[in-house]
Order: C-alpha cells, then sequence, then structure tokens
C-alpha cells in the first residue's frame, strides 16, 4: 500500500505496511501511545509478527508523533481519533474488507471511541489500554503545569493544555464499552505501572461472548524484553481464531 494518508488538517500521517498486497480480506491497524510512535519496538515486532501470520498489519504515527506532520502540542485523544478515522478511510478506499485496531495505552481509549461510533471497525485490540483519561493526567503529570511542564521529563514532550483539557473532558471511555459489540480482545501486563491493569479488569465485559482478556504476568507497561513474545502469541493467536 502506497497511498498517502492526511488526516482532516491536512497533516501527513507516516506509516508502514506489513503484508500482502494482493490479500485484502483483512488488515489490521496499529496505533501507538502517548510519546510514542509507529516505531516502538512492540509494534514494529507485531507487525512483522502478524505478516509472518499471514495478516496485513499497517503501523502508524499519529499526528504530531514521529515524522507524521503536526505540533505534538495540539495530540489529544480526540484528534487521534480523526486520525484514525483517516486511516480507515485509506485503506478502505484502497479495498480492505475486515478493518481491525489495535491500540496501545493512549491508543487503545482512541480505539474505544472509534469503534464505538463507526462500524467499519469490524475487530479491537486493546494493548494495556487506557481507560480514565483524566485519571492518567493526574496520576501521571499532575506536578506539571500545564503549558511550561512536558511530560515524563521529555524535552520533545511538552504537556499542553489542549493534552490535559481533552482528557479531563473524556474523562473515561468506560461508558463507551457496552456500545461495542465487535470482537474485542484486551492484553494487559500485571507489572504495569502507567496503566493500572485494573483498568482493564473494569472495562472488560465477562458475559460479553465476543470480549476476551488476557493478563500476562510479569509484563510492563511497554511488553519490553522477554513480554514481548508473550504479548505477541497472545495477538497472532487471537486473530487466528477470529
Amino acid at each position: 500500500m502506497n497511498a498517502i494518508i492526511q488526516n482532516p488538517r491536512g497533516e501527513q500521517l507516516d506509516y508502514a505496511f506489513h503484508g500482502d498486497g494482493e490479500n485484502k480480506n483483512r488488515i489490521i491497524l496499529i496505533g501507538h501511545g502517548v510519546t510514542g510512535d509507529k516505531d516502538r519496538p512492540w509494534a514494529v515486532a507485531l507487525s512483522e509478527a502478524l505478516a509472518e501470520a499471514g495478516f496485513n498489519a499497517l503501523r502508524f504515527s499519529f499526528s504530531g508523533n514521529g515524522q507524521s506532520q503536526g505540533e505534538f502540542r495540539e495530540s489529544t485523544i480526540s484528534k487521534e481519533v480523526a486520525d484514525l478515522a483517516a486511516v480507515i478511510n485509506a485503506v478502505e478506499q484502497a479495498g480492505y474488507q475486515e478493518i481491525g485496531y489495535a491500540g496501545h495505552s493512549m491508543g487503545g481509549a482512541v480505539g474505544v471511541i472509534r469503534a464505538a461510533a463507526d462500524s467499519r471497525l469490524k475487530f479491537l485490540i486493546s494493548l494495556a489500554g487506557m481507560v480514565h483519561t483524566a485519571k492518567f493526567t493526574q496520576v501521571e503529570f499532575g506536578d506539571q503545569t500545564a503549558d511550561q511542564g512536558f511530560m515524563w521529563d521529555e524535552k520533545d514532550c511538552p504537556l499542553s493544555s489542549a493534552f490535559v483539557d481533552d482528557l479531563a473532558q473524556i474523562d473515561s471511555v468506560l461508558p463507551l464499552a457496552e456500545q461495542i459489540s465487535i470482537p474485542w480482545l484486551v492484553v494487559h501486563g500485571s507489572e504495569d505501572d502507567v496503566v493500572p491493569i485494573e483498568e482493564s479488569r473494569e472495562i472488560f465485559n465477562p458475559s460479553g461472548s465476543t470480549q476476551k482478556l488476557i493478563e500476562l504476568p510479569g509484563c510492563n507497561h511497554v511488553f519490553a524484553d522477554d513480554a514481548l513474545p508473550a504479548m505477541i502469541q497472545t495477538v497472532t493467536q487471537w486473530m487466528k481464531n477470529l
């Protein structure tokens, strides 16, 4: 796939495609979390593994992140929901018939919001997905001043009032969960110190026949080191069983 993908603001989104361009039955879009991009090790490894298993995968950077156009200060969940819609538009126009999305951390919240409103998404994967957005900013950045401080002391990641206000306004994606009836895999590591595993337990509906929660013992927020193969195997096996 070599289409140019632009969000509603006309900002071009950087992406990488993995798979067989001739097989357009199914494609999975992969979105990162706050301060991340499409080239995070977990995203690259997962995309490669999915392609090896016979699935098309497209990992992309949200606007203002990585090599995508836009300003990081303007990066919010709401803007990323629109970015995801632009990617869905592009793969739909390219002829892909069954579109799914896997989002990590804040990208997980993006996926819940998009899936609750967009019937074009046919399956959803949440990887250490953020649920309570307002609480996240309070816990992680409560000691910083918006438009003056930085996220986790990263000078390239200023904490903007746009980001803080947007997450506060959304507050939580938990109420949207009941609107999602498509197959939904929730994966979370027991040692996640950024988004507590309790949030995935809370959003998971055990009575939902199309939902599945997998807890990975010893895994951290970014599925680093020995945790990565476990996450990849969980996702690829679930995809094979769809």
